[in-house]
């Protein structure tokens, strides 16, 4: 099993930056990747970002240029840097990490990100 906590959610003003953190436990063994997903209410749970241990990263294009996502594999931790943040960025986050085969696949309990005047 793998735990996933997930911090750095807020309310930033647009154009700032939030830095989101993902913390895994557990059997990180079995980790290949891990991502940011987001989900609006009544829509699904789509990819902003993710990361193999290899460190190929791929992103959402509406977020090319503006985040960046990146590993710690030291502390078993995923981060997304969210820059020139824009209200339409506003969602629940949600951390996910994967197997290679995607056999087995965990969540984060979400973040709430809110960009606004």
């Amino acid at each position: 099993q793998v735990q996933l906590v997930e911090s750095g959610g807020g309310l930033v003003q647009p154009g700032g930056s939030l830095r989101l953190s993902c913390a895994a436990s557990g059997s990180i063994f079995s980790i290949y990747a891990m991502g940011w997903y987001r989900q609006a209410p009544g829509k699904q749970r789509e990819l902003v970002a993710a990361i193999t241990n290899g460190g190929r990263a791929n992103y959402a294009d509406s977020v090319k240029g503006r985040f960046t996502i990146s590993r710690d594999n030291a502390k078993n931790t995923v981060y997304l840097q969210m820059n020139s943040l824009k209200p339409e960025n506003t969602d629940v986050y949600y951390c996910n990490a994967r197997d290679l085969g995607a056999t087995m696949i965990f969540w984060g309990q979400g973040t709430q990100v809110t960009v606004s005047s």
